[in-house]
């Protein structure tokens, strides 16, 4: 976590202990198939393999696309990954440039990848029920939780309970609450991803939107939801070729020396979508620039990201369907390794001591999608309450 910790990204003094970043990506795995239903459960018809001829052999019925899988386990290994980092970036150049490129597509995939798992959604009394049981009442579970742990990792026993302001990494889960439920709307529009970003740029410009829900989060990352909504297999295809792959070296090579360049001249605030361009010290024009220039940024990014992303089974595959898991839980360990001063080492501040944090990070999200955990916490990440809700009446055949 860095020094700017935070809940909704306003201030150390307002909610909690988010890390500057608070990245949420996590999207996602049992939030995107349990509360978005078939085509989003990544079955027969999206791309599975490298190439059209692997995609065949994955269109069977029942069958989860692995595709989807990996791209969910390496995004949420990025994840951990960079909050891992934000200790040590005041003392690197190289770290800070590195988490500036992660952060700059690693949540936009996620997001992407939702709004592609959301195709389905159309506010049936059985999506709702999903959506429900597989978004808000985690985000319950979590928000409660995370706000009792940081009361005493911060040491601020009064922090409130309250639903309408996400804490640290629950943000995401509130926001695809509300961008799922939108789906249906954004079917019948004639060109969703224009309007999609005009509400982006203008929410840019709005500082007194207020924080209930992350809303400037909400709406910022909305472009990246909506465009999923309009992906197809065949887009997936066009960037998992060797051409792309080839592509995607140079190009992330480019953007790492970059940002590079950019760490002393900007802030990676702008990737994060949580402020206004006022609460940036940038004129209000600069918020709708801002918002076209980073979403053909972090798409390209995204592009190239999955150009690499394996099509085929692998060892982490069955874990990508776990993500939610490692997502909701490391944030407990990233707030516990600085009560408990884990960071206090002086060689961790050393590039040694940078790659042992970035493979401890990347073990314990790994660990944490693992099947014994997932059914230790299941009961928290995927609630099924189905005495809650009605039975759905018979249909005569």
């Amino acid at each position: 976590m860095s020094d700017a910790v935070r809940a909704t990204g306003r201030g150390p003094e307002e909610r909690g202990p988010a890390p500057e970043s608070d990245s949420g990506a996590a999207a996602g795995t049992t939030a995107l198939a349990t509360a978005g239903g078939p085509p989003a459960a990544g079955r027969s018809d999206e791309p599975a393999g490298s190439d059209a001829g692997k995609d065949a052999a994955a269109q069977q019925p029942g069958r989860r696309d692995a595709f989807f899988d990996n791209a969910k386990y390496l995004a949420i290994v990025l994840v951990a990954v960079g909050h891992a980092w934000e200790p040590l970036r005041s003392d690197s150049r190289t770290v800070t440039a590195l988490y500036q490129l992660v952060y700059a597509f690693h949540m936009p995939a996620f997001i992407i990848i939702a709004g592609y798992y959301s195709r389905s959604f159309d506010g049936s009394p059985g999506r709702i029920r999903r959506l429900v049981t597989g978004v808000a009442l985690p985000y319950v579970v979590f928000e409660t939780a995370y706000t009792f742990f940081t009361r005493w990792t911060d040491g601020v026993p009064d922090r409130p309970i309250t639903l309408l302001e996400p804490l640290y990494l629950t943000w995401f889960l509130a926001s695809l609450f509300v961008w799922r439920l939108t789906t249906p709307m954004w079917k019948v529009v004639r060109w969703p991803l224009p309007v999609a970003l005009v509400i982006a740029m203008l929410a840019t410009m709005s500082p007194s939107l207020g924080e209930d829900l992350d809303i400037q989060r909400m709406l910022q990352f909305l472009p990246f939801f909506v465009l999923g909504l309009c992906l197809r297999p065949e887009h997936f295809r066009k960037v998992r070729t060797r051409r792309m792959r080839m592509l995607a070296v140079p190009v992330f090579a480019g953007a790492l020396a970059a940002a590079y360049w950019a760490v002393p001249r900007s802030t990676t605030a702008w990737f994060y979508h949580r402020d206004s361009a006022q609460e940036l010290g940038a004129p209000v024009w600069y918020g709708p620039v801002a918002t076209l220039a980073v979403f053909a940024c972090s798409l390209l990014l995204v592009a190239c990201f999955l150009s690499w992303v394996p099509g085929r089974r692998t060892w982490f595959t069955s874990l990508g369907a776990a993500t939610l898991y490692g997502y909701l839980l490391h944030g407990f360990v990233a707030q516990v390794s600085k009560y408990w001063g884990w960071y206090d080492p002086e060689w961790l501040y050393e590039p040694l001591g940078a790659v042992v944090v970035t493979v401890v990070a990347a073990v314990v999200v790994t660990v944490l999608c693992s099947a014994p955990v997932r059914r230790v916490f299941r009961w928290a990440v995927e609630p099924r309450p189905d005495w809650a809700f009605r039975k759905a009446p018979r249909t005569a055949d």
